[in-house]
């Protein structure tokens, strides 16, 4: 199958894509029947909640709490949130790294403070 557009177009879509900036934040997993909260940062937000899902629903067991609460509940009983995105900055020397983990902390705090 060929794409309607023309190679040129396609390079210049590929090489874009390539160079954007990537979806960088804070996710959260959520079972709310099992009571369940997992929190991560990631360099690419989306790509990992896409990796978690897969995981989930073909009985990975990276996380034995999520994965029991995923047997047990299934899936319409998850979510899976992005729940704060990093920034493109202009300094080259920016450390996205840092930030992360700063937003992470943040977080964490923010939303299991909400649980107790």
């Amino acid at each position: 199958m060929t794409s309607s557009l023309p190679a040129q177009a396609r390079r210049a879509l590929a090489r874009d894509y390539k160079q954007a900036f990537p979806a960088m934040g804070i996710y959260a997993v959520r079972c709310d029947a099992a009571d369940l909260l997992h929190l991560g940062a990631s360099r690419n937000v989306d790509a990992t909640l896409n990796r978690l899902r897969f995981e989930l629903s073909n009985g990975s067991r990276r996380d034995g709490a999520l994965a029991r609460a995923w047997a047990r509940h299934g899936a319409q009983a998850f979510r899976f949130d992005v729940v704060d995105r990093v920034k493109e900055r202009d300094d080259p020397l920016f450390d996205y790294d840092a930030e992360l983990q700063s937003l992470l902390l943040l977080w964490q705090q923010e939303l299991q403070g909400k649980r107790s």
